[in-house]
């Protein structure tokens, strides 16, 4: 690929990214730029506050991103999950999330009308973002855009959540091959008892303004 190709492929990624930004903004949500994972963590510290306290979801996006190294910075009051010793307390930091100030996150797919799309096992991450925090800043690199909720799906179904089984050491049939509900209904599954695409929320409007920011970033990062 030459170097002129290279350009016009960047600029209509950016042209996508830009279109879905206008409809985040249409549904409510307030929408940043970033055309580097350094840009991203930029953003998220000038979202953020001294002294605010934060958590997250689990994400690899806030991994690869080097967001998950701002939160653990110092200059904020973080709600580590991975710090506690016994499941009592990771359940005790799971129900502090929601009196937290601003919770971080990845996002499963971003559809092209504007819609947060994601699917979890446990529902900590998804309840998250929908209701407690005062503020959420979700971290979507550009190969989570999506046409829509049908693609969206598919795309959890036969990328996401194979590879986050496979992270997670699971043994489920999406590790082993296709997942079984890939051609089917918008929920349809496996029935293992490992199974992590339990349950579905789009976030389509966002009825508090000023609490969803949406960082999009012209890099693939996560799954």
């Amino acid at each position: 690929m030459n170097t002129q190709d290279t350009v016009h492929r960047k600029s209509a990624a950016e042209l996508r990214i830009r279109r879905v930004m206008d409809a985040l903004e249409k549904n409510n949500m307030q929408a940043y730029y970033a055309p580097t994972c350094a840009d991203a963590v930029k953003i998220a510290k000038e979202l953020l506050q001294p002294g605010d306290v934060i958590s997250c979801g689990g994400s690899v996006t806030l991994d690869e991103t080097g967001v998950m190294d701002l939160m653990r910075c110092g200059d904020y009051e973080f709600l580590d999950r991975t710090t506690a010793k016994t499941p009592e307390e990771r359940e005790k930091l799971y129900r502090e999330v929601f009196s937290s100030d601003v919770f971080l996150t990845g996002t499963n797919a971003v559809t092209e009308h504007g819609e947060l799309y994601n699917v979890d096992g446990n529902g900590n991450r998804v309840a998250a973002m929908l209701f407690g925090p005062k503020k959420v800043l979700v971290f979507a690199g550009c190969n989570k855009i999506v046409r829509d909720i049908d693609d969206a799906a598919k795309r959890v179904k036969s990328c996401a959540t194979p590879a986050n089984a496979m992270r997670l050491n699971l043994d489920t049939p999406c590790t082993h091959g296709a997942c079984p509900g890939t051609d089917g209904e918008l929920c349809a599954g496996c029935c293992s008892e490992n199974r992590i695409c339990a349950m579905y929320t789009v976030l389509a409007r966002q009825r508090v303004k000023g609490r969803i920011h949406v960082i999009l970033i012209g890099e693939e990062v996560g799954y």
